[in-house]
């Protein structure tokens, strides 16, 4: 039996950690995948916990890579951001945000409530052209490099478990009642069926 390709996005908030590393994994597994943020601007550590390194979403992961190893390339290669602004490089030019993008997808995937609660409200905000639904799906994952793998494998499982079910949406309570137990995590869903105004 063949299925139709399941188009995936990724949501976190800055486009830079958790979402990437999920656009990689599932890149690799073969899935249709996109990745975005949900906040106003791009924020990477910076000197102090409360003074943020700030891009616009329109600075290529080149770039912010070459002016934080310019400013301090110690500090930007021991918390492992050079590494990270590496690999997204390898994977797309620049970080896209969420609400600048229109296309449609079976499953978005977000890595936070906050970022959930953002998507969610953007999906509701849009005019929505088709009657397809989408599945919102919370995976909680804390924004450091060991939870954002773990967090990213489990949204692999989950989206090779929903292309193989022949009924998405008679799958899901099962499918996820599975997935809390193996986890330990709980999940928040939302299926937004979108409304036709053609």
């Amino acid at each position: 039996m063949s299925f139709s390709p399941l188009k995936v996005a990724v949501v976190c908030m800055s486009n830079m950690n958790r979402s990437m590393e999920a656009h990689s994994i599932l890149r690799k597994k073969g899935f249709s995948v996109r990745s975005f943020g949900a906040g106003s601007r791009v924020r990477l550590p910076g000197t102090a916990r409360n003074l943020p390194v700030v891009y616009d979403f329109s600075t290529t992961y080149e770039q912010m890579r070459k002016d934080l190893a310019r400013k301090d390339r110690e500090r930007y290669t021991s918390n492992g951001i050079l590494h990270i602004l590496g690999r997204n490089e390898r994977i797309k030019p620049r970080p896209e945000r969420f609400q600048e993008c229109r296309d449609r997808f079976d499953v978005i995937f977000t890595c936070e409530e906050s970022v959930y609660d953002r998507v969610i409200e953007e999906l509701w905000a849009q005019e929505q052209e088709t009657c397809q639904p989408v599945h919102v799906i919370n995976v909680d994952m804390d924004d450091n490099a060991e939870d954002a793998t773990l967090g990213s494998l489990i949204i692999c499982e989950l989206c090779e478990r929903l292309q193989q079910a022949e009924d998405m949406e008679g799958s899901l309570a099962e499918l996820f009642l599975a997935a809390e137990r193996k986890t330990g995590r709980s999940f928040l869903l939302l299926l937004k069926k979108r409304a036709n105004y053609g």
